[in-house]
């Protein structure tokens, strides 16, 4: 009886210890743009990682006018790992809405019931701008899911000119007077009002001057920033840190960029448009010049220590010796670490002085820094290898470091401490060599003397021309032979195989738009999105054999130009993934119309690909 109730004690533990981990990895998470303007129609979504939803409650949308909604939509995936099957679900509860009044508007939370358990979401922030005083074209941004893509087109420009206060670039530094050496950092901001697909440009080179452009990991995000009664999309569009190598005026020369911008295409007769004779939009090509600046560069004060290394910012040395007892003709390591932030990649490696009879090498560099607005930042590792000569008790003073502060405008010196190293007699040797030995004797004894005299000759090789040579011969040619058809017959069988599957990325495309073709007539509009978006994608990583993490927008329009495909192919595509992306959240007029549109174009730009690329 005892032995029974454990063991349904045990059941009833195990099935409420699993109910609850189940319970407790389900979660609700609110999902807004951060910005946007009044008279604005977004959209804010409340995602459950779970379809198990029984009850879903909101509060106030105070500041919105609630215009539909929620809209709920569901959607799971499956994925196999080892041989191991997998399955996520989620459910998004979507409201349609817009901002009423200017400032900070808080978005209620909701609130959800899972397996008889009240799971609550976290709020979010909206800054709301007013609205603009000019009807100009709102930006697009990855973070401003709710906009409305045909209010914003309805807004732009229909001239097919872009003015010069509808999009423009700044330049900033964040110094006007600096010293010789001294960081200063070029901040370049874009301001748009119109809908950019593409933009490059570079720095020119600078004489007498060392730059250095700043790493830029995340993707490009606009954010809302009234100017003149108008609200620009604005973002930090490159970064560079310059080290002036001469005084007087520094000069940076303006730098022109080129950007293509989607613009509406009024010129085109709706019923050519129907019948696939053009499109309401067009690519406008322009160029933004940003203005030229002008930086002082002071001289570093006169005079300088005999010790200055050329370093200027601000630093701090340590060092340490390894071993501290050696043998003579033995190696020793004197590590030296220079940390801090400036133009460490410029500057020169400390001095150290050793003593006479110590062999010495060049240092051997490991330089862990990062670049910064205020330069270079981390640590520079020194490593001298020196090897002692002969047996005695040797001291290595202090490594002195003399650097120049601008902040303070002085030169200031770091030191280490002295070291002191015990040499034994080498084993085996004894305590004199001739300078031939010496030199031949180096690390820890891996080179021995060579005896000086006259080698022996080996014996003459009479195998070559043998029936065993020509016999290996044979063997050789007949291996290689079946090594190549073997190779050929893998390649042809095995499906993963990148030539494979570059051979059959349009038959695995083809399948992929039948079956968005069937989830058309079926009007599940979330999953015929996606499995446009999987025919494209998985395409272009199969023709251009692209590994799934590598498989972005960037590195296909790489690849694309790369292999010499026609740039309109290029932009093409590029376009029927962003609409894609779009009408996967956002409501259209006519989603009949718009998915029949996104299919024929996806089918087209395919065609297109695979007659310009050749595997």
């Amino acid at each position: 009886m005892i032995y029974k109730m454990k063991r349904i004690y045990s059941i009833l533990l195990f099935l409420f210890l699993f109910v609850g981990t189940i319970c407790a990895q389900v979660t609700l998470k609110v999902q807004a743009p951060s910005q946007a303007e009044v008279g604005q129609r977004i959209r804010i979504s409340y995602v459950a990682n779970t379809s198990d939803v029984e009850d879903f409650q909101v509060g106030d949308f105070q500041g919105f006018n609630v215009l539909y909604g929620p809209s709920t939509s569901r959607s799971s995936s499956f994925s196999m790992t080892n041989g191991h099957t997998t399955q996520s679900s989620t459910v998004t509860f979507t409201y349609t809405v817009v901002p009423i009044e200017q400032g900070t508007i808080k978005v209620p939370a909701a609130t959800i019931v899972v397996a008889g358990k009240s799971i609550k979401s976290g709020t979010a922030n909206i800054e709301v701008l007013p609205a603009s005083s000019s009807q100009g074209q709102q930006p697009s941004n990855s973070q401003q899911g709710g906009s409305n893509r045909q209010q914003r087109q309805q807004s732009a420009p229909s001239s097919g000119q872009i003015g010069s206060n509808e999009l423009y670039m700044t330049v900033t530094a964040n110094r006007q007077k600096i010293y010789e050496q001294e960081a200063v950092m070029l901040t370049y901001k874009l301001y748009t009002l119109v809908n950019i697909q593409q933009i490059s440009g570079e720095m020119p080179q600078i004489d007498g001057c060392h730059v250095q452009e700043l790493d830029r990991q995340a993707q490009l995000s606009l954010k809302y920033e009234r100017v003149n009664g108008r609200n620009y999309g604005t973002a930090v569009w490159k970064q560079y840190v310059l080290f002036p190598q001469k005084t007087g005026k520094l000069k940076i020369p303006s730098i022109t960029f080129d950007t293509q911008v989607e613009m509406q295409n009024h010129s085109m007769d709706p019923f050519d448009i129907f019948f696939g004779g053009g499109s309401l939009s067009q690519i406008v090509r322009k160029q933004i010049k940003t203005p030229a600046i002008e930086i002082e560069v002071l001289p570093l004060p006169t005079p300088k220590p005999d010790n200055f290394s050329g370093a200027v910012g601000k630093f701090s040395v340590s060092a340490t010796l390894t071993p501290e007892q050696v043998n003579a003709n033995d190696a020793a390591t004197l590590r030296l670490v220079v940390s801090g932030q400036g133009n460490m990649k410029l500057m020169k490696a400390p001095t150290v002085r050793f003593p006479q009879d110590f062999e010495v090498y060049d240092p051997k560099e490991n330089n862990k820094t990062t670049n910064t607005a205020t330069g270079a930042k981390g640590n520079i590792t020194y490593d001298y290898v020196v090897v002692p000569r002969h047996g005695g008790n040797y001291s290595i003073p202090p490594v002195e470091f003399c650097y120049f502060d601008p902040e303070q405008a002085r030169y200031n010196t770091v030191r280490t401490d002295s070291f002191s190293l015990a040499v034994a007699k080498a084993k085996g040797q004894p305590v004199a060599y001739t300078r031939e030995q010496e030199d031949l004797n180096v690390l820890s004894n891996d080179i021995r003397f060579i005896k000086l005299g006259q080698l022996k000759s080996a014996k003459s090789n009479d195998f070559f021309g043998t029936t065993n040579y020509w016999l290996l011969y044979v063997l050789l040619l007949i291996a290689f032979i079946i090594a190549f058809v073997w190779l050929r017959r893998w390649q042809s069988q095995n499906p993963n195989s990148w030539s494979v599957k570059g051979k059959k990325a349009g038959k695995v495309a083809s399948r992929r738009l039948k079956k968005a073709a069937k989830l058309m007539h079926e009007k599940d509009d979330a999953a015929f999105y996606d499995e446009v978006m999987r025919a494209l994608l998985g395409y272009a990583g199969d023709k251009l054999s692209l590994p799934t993490n590598e498989l972005n927008k960037d590195n296909v329009i790489r690849e694309l130009t790369m292999r010499g495909v026609e740039q309109d192919v290029v932009n093409a595509f590029i376009a029927v993934l962003s609409d894609c992306e779009f009408a996967r959240y956002a409501p259209v007029d006519d989603p009949s119309m718009a998915k029949e549109k996104i299919y024929q174009q996806a089918s087209d730009v395919i065609t297109q690909m695979n007659a310009s690329i050749k595997c």
